[in-house]
């Protein structure tokens, strides 16, 4: 266990901290497993790509230096183009879907209504189920059930699978990844709500300051936190946006749906493993980008307890 601050009675001989904590040697040692699997599985890997993604290098086999070429290719590349229009346009739809989804619904369970508890544990069910099992699930209802649904209606535009349609086959994918991310943003903002004293909204109603008024005035600033905490965190996600797509479309129709995380992929198996690296390498930096913009919108702005 960690040693107390060591007593130095100085030259008076009044004792006196010295404010410094000794540590045991031997619990260094209980890091060493953590850390050595930490350079195996994250840093290594990526500084093996980031190597190989100036090579021609195919995944097996003898390889050659090649420089820049792949860096230079991916930026006049319209399918990796495409990729990333599509992955950074769906994080910033699926960002705000699910935002105003859980605000709503949290702004709801933190109310006065009757089985507050009930439903907010009904609500954060989809959480934890599986994405791959909930995206097969709906792809099976977007596929089969709401054709013969609007079928047997007479509603000609969903006669056909959405996901078969290149110009809402991305409607899907939102619609099925904020299902599933919603509960996370839920229980976020319900902690905001709870945390903004009562008494604020008694002031504001005294002064006959309508709800909405009392949203926007009270509410809203005092969450501020926590909103930018769920939607950086929610971007970062949804950047890495795959296992839905892959069980929904599979990238397609065509490569309509492809993000930027399947192109990666696509890689290992399709012989371009060399520059695939090259773009993971630039979806790093991309990420890294996001990182920093975290750090400086929330500097100061932590929610408070």
């Amino acid at each position: 266990m960690p040693v107390p601050a060591r007593v130095d009675r100085g030259v008076t001989g009044v004792p006196r901290r010295t404010g410094r904590r000794r540590v045991e040697p031997v619990f260094h040692w209980f890091l060493l497993p953590t850390l050595l699997l930490f350079t195996v599985l994250v840093p290594l890997p990526a500084l093996v790509g980031i190597f190989y993604s100036f090579t021609d290098y195919v995944g097996f086999g003898r390889w050659s230096f090649t420089g820049v070429t792949n860096y230079r290719a991916l930026f006049t590349d319209p399918a990796v183009l495409d990729a990333y229009k599509f992955t950074l346009g769906f994080a910033v739809v699926t960002v705000i879907v699910t935002q105003v989804v859980a605000l709503a619904l949290a702004l709801g369970l933190t109310s006065r209504i009757r089985f507050a508890t009930a439903l907010r544990t009904v609500f954060v069910v989809p959480m934890v189920i599986s994405a791959i099992v909930i995206s097969y699930v709906f792809n099976y209802l977007f596929s089969t059930t709401l054709p013969d649904l609007a079928t047997s209606v007479g509603f000609g535009p969903l006669e056909q699978s959405v996901l078969g349609d290149p110009h809402l086959a991305w409607i899907a994918i939102v619609l099925v990844t904020a299902w599933q991310t919603v509960p996370g943003s839920l229980l976020i903002y319900i902690a905001g709500l709870l945390s903004v004293p009562g008494e604020l909204y008694e002031a504001a109603a005294l002064d006959g300051a309508s709800p909405w008024r009392r949203f926007r005035s009270v509410t809203l600033p005092l969450i501020a936190g926590f909103v930018l905490i769920n939607t950086v965190l929610g971007v970062k996600g949804y950047l890495n946006a795959y296992d839905v797509i892959v069980a929904l479309t599979g990238g397609g129709p065509g490569t309509s749906t492809s993000s930027v995380a399947m192109r990666v992929f696509s890689g290992y198996t399709g012989g371009d493993y060399a520059y695939q690296m090259a773009n993971a390498a630039v979806f790093f930096v991309l990420t890294v980008l996001v990182s920093l913009l975290q750090v400086l919108a929330t500097r100061g702005r932590s929610p408070r307890p």
